[in-house]
């Protein structure tokens, strides 16, 4: 009950003060020079926290929710997941000097050989209206003395649960690059005390690309699947700006011919 009336309250304040403040605009041509400077300065503080509002406004309402779990599904899928790292915001968003084995958030791990790091990483709110994830994840490289560099996905439980041979596992990400660079996925699987690994490359065509991994070519053990996880290795990333605004795996059987 207060909080209706405290709301009936709220607009009809709100209509006496826009007719106030239209009444003003109207009359602001003749208005004399001390009462129009007085007036002014009214304006200029109510603007400065109008503009507030309609800023957070703006910011709030034209972002991906955070933690939205909205993944692009193809027909028959029957498991989807997006990493924290482009669902949430994370601990830590941002890091430099990155050293190799460097945790990023839970499950999402960068490796690199470099003697000395002069990479930085940082977590980035998407803000575009294409944009389904909520955060980007933003590598700048420069100089670079190492082998290799990648980032690491472990893929939850669920991944695992009833996977068999007929199953396509799919990357989908969206990837934003300085210079051209090749990227490659190689999906792990281990079963029982073996690690099958399926190794793809990034068609970087466009901003938008996938890689499908089939298990139906893997010697893999269906009976015995404990863990996924995924590798996103770069290819001499020296001088680079790499920034994938999304990523999800998900999972379909191949259709039954």
């Amino acid at each position: 009950m207060a909080g209706r009336l405290r709301e009936k309250l709220d607009r009809l304040i709100f209509r006496r003060a826009l007719s106030r403040w239209s009444a003003n605009a109207g009359e602001a041509a003749d208005m004399a020079p001390a009462r129009l400077r007085a007036l002014r300065g009214l304006a200029r503080q109510t603007r400065s926290e109008l503009d507030r509002v309609i800023f957070q406004a703006e910011y709030r309402l034209g972002l991906p929710v955070i933690g939205s779990g909205a993944v692009r599904r193809l027909p028959g899928t029957d498991w989807s997941w997006r990493p924290d790292l482009w669902k949430g915001p994370i601990p830590v968003p941002g890091m430099t000097a990155v050293e190799g084995k460097t945790e990023i958030c839970h499950g999402t791990t960068l490796f690199h050989d470099c003697r000395r790091s002069e990479l930085t990483v940082r977590q980035l709110r998407n803000t575009r209206e294409k944009d389904v994830a909520p955060f980007g994840f933003r590598m700048d490289v420069f100089r670079f003395d190492g082998s290799f560099l990648s980032v690491v996905l472990d893929l939850p439980d669920e991944a695992a649960q009833g996977l068999k041979l007929r199953h396509l596992i799919r990357l989908d990400a969206i990837v934003e690059l300085e210079k051209p660079l090749e990227i490659f996925a190689r999906l792990n699987i281990r079963h029982g005390p073996n690690v099958e690994q399926v190794v793809r490359e990034l068609p970087l065509t466009g901003n938008e690309t996938f890689v499908d991994f089939d298990l139906a070519y893997t010697r893999v053990n269906e009976k015995r699947i404990e863990k996924l996880w995924i590798d996103l290795i770069f290819e001499g990333p020296e001088m680079n700006q790499v920034t994938l605004r999304d990523l999800t795996v998900s999972r379909r059987p191949r259709a039954e011919l």
